[in-house]
């Protein structure tokens, strides 16, 4: 093991904050509650040091690659329909998922008694949470009058519609002002990284920090919770791992047998490297013994790699609904549509970015739009590691099943352009 990991340290101060926190009543001091209140004090600082950077970062992010989706649509032709594909199968995932996380929940819920002391410590967030508005207003938030107020207030339904339609704007300006304008936003999601970068720097201390005043406030409870949280999310990043499947059996019309045979090697680098990128030189052979043309697995493939993960919005709303479970936050359908749509977007928008990172990137947006407090999230960055190989299981499946039914395409479109000629 590396200790030098940023990942491994995080995880050592998760554990040495909750057993220090746990062990704080026992010992009986004086100042129990000052040092409980000082670690929540300067724990928050670092979290709202993360949060700061959140929404310039997401904008600028989602209006680069809004624009550079835009183009390639407007081209049309197979990338132009990949990206599509891409789209509406994120949007099936996040909705699986946003269905699925309740029902599990209610079936087996979070352990009672670390919940309730998790809810106590949530400072009153869960209840300061106004009701779902009528239709009418909630289709009227999608549109913010003063984007400004609205980034103020962290509407970030809005926000994230502002930054959709300024980069479907973007691109119908002439190539120099275009050139421009897009250069400056990707100046400023560089200068946000390199502040969040410095953030995570001592995110062990941070994390730290506020496991200290969990473990205080829960006990060992606090263990039980981080283990079905692991558990529920690798289970949704499954499921959108077995819609890959699907794709692959009844959009490509590839054989079940056929397929896994193909998916071993593949799975078993996911497993070894927790990587798309590593695993892509192995999914180029098995999607070329599913019988996918060169043309196609060469060009879907690695669009597949850099957009399609398919298991990041389903695990990051399964993650928001999972922390609103343990608070005792309701999610009515208002509420889970805007997280399913704020999900799928900023999934696209953390392209590239480490995936220390993207956990904040992607959750903080989701819990802003949909109501739930944050004050988990850096716990659950903690453990993220063990539902991370879920989620690349699930990643690469979904390339594969999704670049053997573009073969299918890639057909039609041949078929298509003889009959034109």
């Amino acid at each position: 093991m590396n200790f030098n990991s940023l990942t491994v340290r995080i995880l050592i101060g998760l554990v040495a904050g909750l057993v220090l926190g746990a062990l704080l009543p026992g010992w009986h001091l004086a100042a129990q509650d000052r040092i409980v209140g000082a670690a929540d004090a300067i724990g928050g600082v670092w979290l709202d040091s993360l949060r700061m950077t959140i929404i310039p970062l997401v904008f600028s992010l989602l209006v680069i690659g809004v624009a550079q989706a835009a183009g390639s649509v407007k081209g049309g032709g197979l990338p132009g329909r990949t990206l599509v594909v891409f789209g509406v199968m994120l949007l099936v995932s996040t909705t699986i998922a946003a269905l699925a996380t309740p029902a599990l929940l209610d079936i087996w819920p979070a352990p009672k008694a670390a919940a309730e002391a998790l809810r106590a410590s949530a400072s009153g967030q869960a209840s300061q949470i106004p009701p779902s508005p009528p239709l009418a207003e909630w289709l009227k938030s999608f549109v913010p009058a003063n984007p400004i107020k609205a980034a103020a207030d962290g509407a970030m339904a809005g926000i994230v519609f502002f930054a959709l339609v300024f980069g479907l704007a973007a691109i119908r300006l002439g190539e120099a002002r275009r050139a421009a304008l897009l250069g400056f936003f990707d100046a400023v999601q560089a200068a946000m990284m390199v502040i969040v970068d410095w953030v995570l720097q001592v995110a062990p201390l941070g994390v730290f920090l506020l496991a200290v005043v969990v473990g205080a406030r829960t006990g060992f409870g606090a263990v039980g919770v981080l283990g079905q949280y692991v558990v529920v999310v690798s289970i949704m990043c499954l499921m959108a791992g077995v819609l890959g499947l699907l794709m692959a059996i009844f959009g490509g019309r590839v054989g079940p047998g056929r397929l896994f045979a193909a998916l071993i090697p593949v799975e078993a680098m996911a497993i070894s490297t927790q990587s798309s990128l590593a695993s892509l030189p192995v999914m180029l052979e098995a999607t070329e013994k599913l019988g996918v043309p060169q043309r196609v697995r060469g060009l879907v493939l690695p669009m597949a790699v850099a957009l399609f993960r398919i298991t990041s919005p389903a695990g990051n709303i399964a993650v928001v609904i999972y922390v609103a479970h343990v608070y005792g936050v309701h999610l009515d359908p208002a509420r889970l549509a805007i997280g399913i749509l704020v999900a799928a977007m900023v999934s696209l928008a953390a392209v590239g970015v480490a995936s220390s990172i993207t956990f904040f990137t992607t959750l903080v947006p989701i819990s802003m739009a949909m109501g739930v407090p944050m004050d988990l999230l850096p716990l659950l960055l903690a453990v993220e590691t063990l539902p991370d190989f879920s989620r690349t299981i699930g990643n690469v499946t979904g390339d594969v099943g999704v670049t053997a039914w573009a073969a299918r395409w890639g057909k039609k479109g041949e078929a298509e352009v003889a009959e034109a000629a």
